[in-house]
């Protein structure tokens, strides 16, 4: 991608190992280095040559990329898996959406069931929410955490700073686990204003093609707007590493977004330096036999 030589990632990705202020990230960007005409064909031609890589990732066997997307109600996770994978393969892409656990999860720890939905090796996994929302809507909502049935909590009082560091130490343990095991991990917090959660909330209610979008529980969330900004903040600087960065990406404008979205998950691709299987001696023997026969058919 050309945008690559325009655009620094480093910008927005969180520093691992040092206290970094989600306010220091802004959620826009005021002098862009292209306009939105050419953002979008870059974004085509990014699609195209994601394409190309996925099908390498694919006959290489080895790796498997996970992308992880959290944010805010209205930051655009949706529309961003839409437009960014709209190219790829969808045998080899798995999404997944995470909810309010059901009973049958909750007996089991927080990672049983995003386990199940990991991507196998040659296949590219999307999260949409991830086992990051047990430090982001549990540290806002604490009482949550005892519909766990967690030895030794039996009250919110019992959840102090010791249990959110121990939290913490198993979301890095996991991710290096899976980073050892050759699965690439990609995380991208979409950060959008409150002034732009609430436009986007307005348009929801005024458009009935959108109507469906707009959930009376995404205006409850709100009120704990502040809760939920130091939530992530903490969650950061305690598992941004560099096996499994985490990437601030200002959602405000929502094409603007996705190219750096894309360029992220492309340099990642190119740093894997995968190609295509290369056949020994007697396999390529093998299929020239196989065309000739096929050539001299009658």
């Amino acid at each position: 991608m050309a945008s690559k030589q325009i655009i620094n990632l480093e910008e927005y990705k969180i520093k691992p190992g040092k206290k970094n202020k989600l306010k220091s990230f802004a959620t826009t960007t005021k002098n862009k280095p292209l306009d939105k005409k050419t953002g979008e064909e870059l974004l085509q031609k990014g699609i195209l040559e994601m394409s190309i890589l996925q099908d390498k990732l694919y006959a290489n066997n080895e790796y498997s990329v996970l992308i992880v997307l959290q944010a805010m109600d209205a930051a655009g996770k949706d529309g961003t898996i839409k437009h960014l994978m709209s190219g790829l393969n969808p045998t080899g892409v798995k999404v997944s959406s995470f909810k309010s656990p059901s009973s049958a999860e909750l007996d089991h720890d927080y990672f049983w069931r995003h386990y199940k939905e990991l991507p196998a090796r040659g296949e590219i996994g999307i999260f949409n929410r991830s086992h990051y929302e047990n430090v982001l809507v549990t540290k806002v909502h604490p009482e949550y955490i005892l519909k766990e049935n967690i030895p030794g909590i039996n009250s919110v009082k019992d959840i102090k700073k010791k249990f959110w560091d121990n939290r913490y130490e198993q979301i890095r343990r996991f991710e290096k686990n899976l980073h050892d095991n050759g699965t690439i991990i990609l995380k991208f917090f979409l950060h959008v204003s409150k002034d732009e959660q609430k436009r986007r909330f307005l348009d929801r209610i005024d458009d009935p093609k959108k109507n469906w979008k707009f959930s009376i529980a995404d205006m409850k969330e709100r009120v704990y707007w502040d809760q939920y900004q130091k939530a992530y903040e903490e969650m950061f600087n305690n598992t941004s590493t560099h096996y499994a960065p985490w990437f601030v990406i200002p959602a405000d404008d929502k094409w603007y977004m996705r190219i750096i979205v894309e360029m992220a998950i492309y340099q990642q691709f190119h740093k894997l330096d995968i190609a295509y299987p290369r056949v020994s001696k007697e396999v390529k023997l093998e299929l020239q036999k196989a065309k000739e026969a096929l050539l001299n058919e009658k």
